[in-house]
């Protein structure tokens, strides 16, 4: 039986195909069983060696694995390889925190006044203007709206470059949606404008990690900044009708100092000038504030002169010039309330000619006892008078100041 099973095993796998002999270091013969046994594994694996089936697959899997490990390379190659441009990153930087300074500075520090960046706006502005326009009324009011125009296309020009540039800092800091390829300075330009006014998605897409936060931050500005804006122009404008209305108020009395002593007089006492005295140093007071908070109110020029508070404030002033010290004591208004109001006025005057105005050279020309004697009003000597004056020259010169600041003349007539 064992002979008949050799020869069955010996017709199948040939003896001339052997690979493996039997271990000769133990002396034991190799019997027919272990040789047959062996056989169809060598003959097995030769087989599958020289099968080209087997090699299309493998070749096909090693494609696929080099295609994977290309593309992982090349991912991390692209996550280990940010192209960086300092410049404009740098530069963006600085716009945005020069930007932000100067509109936070502006618009929510109430002692600060303007900005480094607004005040030299401003001032150009109604330089320009004064430069171009002369004295010409029409032209001169342009020079409030234009400053405060211009003023806003500056922060949000320098907000939306400074931002600009601050994603020019990375080649990859925006995708394109649409197109594949380099992201141009125009399209940097409309997503930082899309974003920054929250128009919505666009075309463009951040990159994901830092310059997302970075897009987050861009929005925020945007409404943060903006809504500061636009209350800043409400309270401009509103602060610019309480402005006028003052001046219309004054101007109901009189425009001159001597005007408004002889309206106020009665034949007897200036009793009934106390009541509108206190209500002007309420206005003056509150005025004042507004101008410190607000120094661009400085720039709006009205042509009408009832409306023209520097002048209102120098026929005021000139009345309580007159009544403190043309006017005999006992016939005074209330010493409380006409001290109180020429404080307010002249702290009126320090603080805008602290921002606007200056001091002139000479004092302006004296207020006119005689006209104020015409209504019958009982005063000092002309000497005590000059004498007081004197005293009061600085503040005088200041009031000068603040009139030829404001491109206008001193006003001599109800006319001027």
């Amino acid at each position: 039986m064992l002979t008949d099973r050799r020869s069955e095993l010996t017709s199948t796998f040939p003896t001339g195909r052997r690979r493996y002999d039997a271990p000769q270091s133990t002396g034991a013969p190799t019997t027919d069983c272990e040789w047959s046994v062996r056989e169809p594994r060598r003959d097995y694996d030769e087989d599958a060696q020289n099968d080209p089936t087997r090699d299309a697959i493998s070749n096909r899997e090693r494609e696929s694995i080099d295609q994977h490990v290309e593309v992982a390379g090349d991912s991390a190659d692209t996550v280990r390889e940010e192209p960086m441009n300092p410049v404009p990153l740098v530069l963006g930087v600085a716009l945005l925190v020069v930007t932000v300074t100067d509109l936070l500075w502006t618009t929510l520090w109430v002692e600060g006044g303007a900005g480094p960046l607004t005040t030299r706006v401003m001032s150009w502005t109604w330089r320009t203007t004064r430069t171009v326009g002369g004295r010409r009324p029409r032209v001169l009011t342009l020079a409030g709206p234009l400053t405060l125009l211009l003023g806003l296309a500056v922060w949000i020009g320098l907000l939306w470059a400074g931002w600009t540039l601050v994603f020019a800092g990375a080649e990859n800091s925006l995708i394109d949606t649409r197109d594949t390829g380099p992201i141009s300075w125009i399209e940097r330009l409309y997503f930082v404008g899309y974003s920054l006014f929250t128009m919505g998605n666009g075309d463009f897409t951040p990159k994901d990690g830092i310059w997302q936060i970075v897009t987050a931050l861009t929005t925020a500005t945007g409404m943060l900044f903006i809504t500061l804006i636009v209350s800043y122009v409400i309270s401009v404008l509103e602060a610019v009708t309480q402005k006028r209305a003052f001046a219309s108020n004054v101007s109901g009395l009189g425009q001159r100092g001597e005007t408004i002593v002889r309206t106020a007089w009665n034949g007897e006492t200036f009793r009934g000038l106390e009541l509108p005295l206190n209500s002007f140093t309420g206005d003056i007071n509150e005025l004042a504030t507004k101008h410190k908070a607000y120094p661009i109110l400085h720039y709006f020029y009205s042509d009408q002169r009832t409306y023209a508070t520097v002048l209102s404030i120098v026929a005021l002033d000139e009345a309580l010039t007159l009544l403190r010290f043309g006017v005999p004591e006992s016939e005074r208004p209330s010493k409380a309330v006409l001290e109180n109001a020429r404080s307010s006025v002249g702290n009126y005057i320090e603080l805008v000619t602290s921002s606007f105005g200056h001091t002139a050279g000479q004092a302006p020309p004296s207020p006119d006892l005689d006209i104020v004697r015409e209504a019958d009003v009982p005063t000092v000597a002309d000497e005590t008078f000059a004498k007081a004056l004197a005293e009061s020259a600085e503040r005088r010169k200041r009031l000068l100041g603040l009139v030829e600041a404001d491109a206008r003349d001193w006003p001599l007539s109800e006319d001027d």
